[in-house]
């Protein structure tokens, strides 16, 4: 079993061996650092902006989804609350005619 002590010393001394033995100044490589930080950077933040766009266009594309949806729910169930009068309205005329038929004229 590798002691937690072993790996932060190879750590530390590939680190120190790298920065010794790095073929460029100190100060270039951490300009390259920076550079490469900043293009990371920059990519992450198009992603992020891509991702974005794609679901403010899902939601848009749902949003009208969900309109047309409703539209032909709110259609159809017009229909169906007419059909609905339509039959009331027939079972009391059917009960006004048997009413009538209850009713002694004087």
């Amino acid at each position: 079993m590798i002691h937690k002590g072993a790996i932060v010393l190879g750590v530390l001394i590939g680190t120190a061996a790298g920065v010794l033995l790095a073929p460029e100044k100190g100060s270039v490589t951490r300009a390259k650092l920076k550079k490469e930080g900043k293009d990371i950077k920059d990519q992450i933040v198009k992603d992020f902006s891509e991702v974005k766009e794609d679901v403010s266009k899902a939601a848009s594309s749902g949003k009208e989804k969900f309109k047309q949806k409703f539209g032909d729910f709110a259609s159809k169930t017009s229909y169906k609350t007419e059909q609905a009068i339509t039959f009331v309205e027939k079972q009391l005329a059917i009960l006004k005619e048997k009413n009538k038929t209850l009713q002694k004229t004087s």
